[in-house]
């Protein structure tokens, strides 16, 4: 395109004059490369402080300490457990409890046969031995054993309810301040109350602060998704939401490779939130959205960004071109119907449809932080394998978005969620010693629920009228949140019987691989603007040039 064609671009092309502007300026210039490079950045890091409650909170192994076995080096493992702790059939010990003592034993040092324990008598015991030399909150707070389980899941549910609190403010304020506002003081509050939160003196003040860094991370990921493809003509936009996407599951990599290379909850907190609070710097490296200086009627600060653009991928914009850019910030009349949210509900197809949305994406939610959190319980390597379940969102988010460029939305998804489905009751079949093809098995039911994940965003976002289409998205998303704050629940219900999790994922999956059928496929369709267009999507609808019989 040359200058001149955006010049003589019509009145009726205002919404495409900044793609137009874009396009000839040119988006794959070293000053947007960076830009979505250290936007990028933020994205990776808000990842990490997200899921970091998974090793600060998690549930160590460890077993009683033996008085008269156990010396000052005592390990983990020895070949007299079986006499002096209970265990399962999977010699899986008993993490507070012991066989008493029998009393001519107990001044014996080094007696830990069997006749110096009373098997039918277990007892509490109150000092332990750990696994590793690991220090996360349970050992630093002293909540070990299962009754204090709940509050070492409650960490994760509070961090879930702090990012729901944290949504219903951030768009409002996004909306007034600005996105890079929203991202650069979301990660740096977020970076200075988790450093707070390494100095909390007891486990109440812990959880207080995890809650306040939760509503600070809320709309960092939103924010900066949006500052990214918004920098680029709509070609690359999807292939840029990937790059922010997959820079999403590094984040949690990141996670489970500094917890095991310190294994110290202090330590990965300094390591993970000192980068957050130092993103300030960054203020001078990323720009405003340009769509938001224009929503703002700020012509000049949209332009002044356009130029440096320009400048950096060595093109020259006349300020001819650049003032078409009043066409966006003009007042226009709007081309399609303004309703309320009330009154497309009372549309039957489009309520039920509000209503398939919202329970796909709260599985989605479920099934993806559920199968998350639940890795660290796959082996004794729980580093490993959450750094092996995040990074198969990488493959997800591409393949995901290929397939359904190419076969439909609503197949592509069911499929997706078929395949989390079939994988969750596979892992309950397959035998736990072969370790390799449970960790492929469970890959898999992640790939599933990731796939499904981010196609619930896409196809949400093609079924409904224009003026409701961000409302009806905010509301389904915060539904979805619930399955969110329920996921680290997840060790409570494996305590109750331990197949219930995989069990309640794989139901929830098959029922979610049903239903997302109904959904009407929205590939290559226009975005409808009525409630009438939106009842007909997908529909093949006659017109005035059909013939009566076909």
């Amino acid at each position: 395109m040359s200058e001149k064609d955006l010049l003589l671009s019509n009145h009726n092309e205002m919404e495409d004059v900044l793609d137009r502007i874009l396009f000839y300026i040119g988006d794959g210039g070293r000053s947007q490369v960076m830009i979505i490079f250290w936007i990028c950045v933020v994205v990776l890091f808000n990842s990490a402080t997200h899921v970091t409650y998974v090793y600060t909170a998690i549930n160590s192994d460890y077993r009683c300490l033996i008085p008269g076995c156990d010396g000052s080096d005592a390990k983990y493992e020895t070949n007299w457990l079986d006499n002096a702790i209970p265990s399962t059939s999977n010699n899986v010990y008993d993490k507070c409890e012991m066989y008493d003592r029998i009393n001519n034993s107990i001044n014996v040092f080094n007696n830990c046969t069997a006749t110096a324990f009373n098997r039918s008598n277990v007892v509490k015991c109150d000092e332990f031995v750990f696994r590793d030399n690991e220090n996360y909150i349970a050992r630093e707070f002293g909540l070990l054993c299962e009754e204090n389980l709940w509050k070492l899941t409650l960490v994760g549910t509070l961090n879930t309810l702090g990012m729901f609190f944290g949504l219903l403010i951030t768009g409002v304020i996004s909306d007034k301040y600005g996105r890079k506002f929203v991202l650069l003081g979301g990660i740096c509050g977020c970076g200075i109350f988790g450093l707070i939160k390494a100095f909390s003196p007891t486990y109440e003040w812990f959880c207080v602060f995890e809650f306040i860094e939760a509503v600070f991370a809320a709309g960092i990921y939103v924010c900066g998704f949006i500052l990214g493809v918004e920098l680029v003509t709509p070609k690359n936009r999807v292939i840029t939401g990937c790059i922010s996407c997959t820079s999403y599951a590094l984040g949690e990599v990141l996670v489970a490779a500094v917890a095991w290379a310190v294994k110290d909850w202090k330590l990965l907190i300094y390591y993970l939130y000192g980068p957050c609070a130092l993103c300030i710097f960054l203020y001078w490296s990323i720009p405003e959205s340009i769509r938001w200086y224009l929503s703002k009627g700020k012509l000049e600060e949209a332009k002044d960004v356009l130029r440096k653009f320009a400048k950096a991928n060595n093109k020259s914009i006349s300020e001819g071109a650049l003032n078409k850019l009043k066409l966006i910030i003009q007042e226009q009349e709007e081309l399609h119907e303004s309703v309320s949210f009330v009154e497309m509900l009372k549309s039957w197809p489009l309520l039920l449809r509000f209503l398939n949305v919202g329970f796909c994406w709260m599985t989605c939610a479920f099934l993806f932080y559920g199968l998350t959190l639940n890795s660290v319980t796959l082996s004794a390597n729980s580093y490993a394998d959450f750094m092996y379940i995040s990074l198969t969102e990488v493959p997800a988010y591409w393949a995901s978005t290929y397939v359904s460029n190419r076969y439909g939305r609503k197949y592509t998804m069911s499929v997706s969620y078929a395949l989390a489905s079939i994988s969750c009751f596979a892992f309950l079949s397959i035998s736990s010693d072969i370790e390799w093809l449970h960790t492929i098995v469970y890959c898999l039911g992640k790939f599933g629920a990731t796939s499904a994940f981010i196609l619930i965003y896409v196809v949400a976002s093609e079924m409904f009228p224009t003026s409701l289409r961000n409302t009806t998205m905010g509301i389904t998303s915060m539904v979805a949140r619930l399955g969110a704050i329920m996921s680290p629940q997840i060790p409570l219900l494996a305590k109750l019987w331990k197949p219930l999790p995989l069990l309640l994922f794989a139901s929830l999956a098959a029922v979610a691989t049903v239903t997302s059928l109904f959904f009407p496929e929205t590939l290559n369709l226009k975005l409808p603007d009525t409630i009438k267009e939106a009842e007909n999507i997908g529909k093949k609808v006659p017109t005035d040039t059909d013939s009566i019989d076909g």
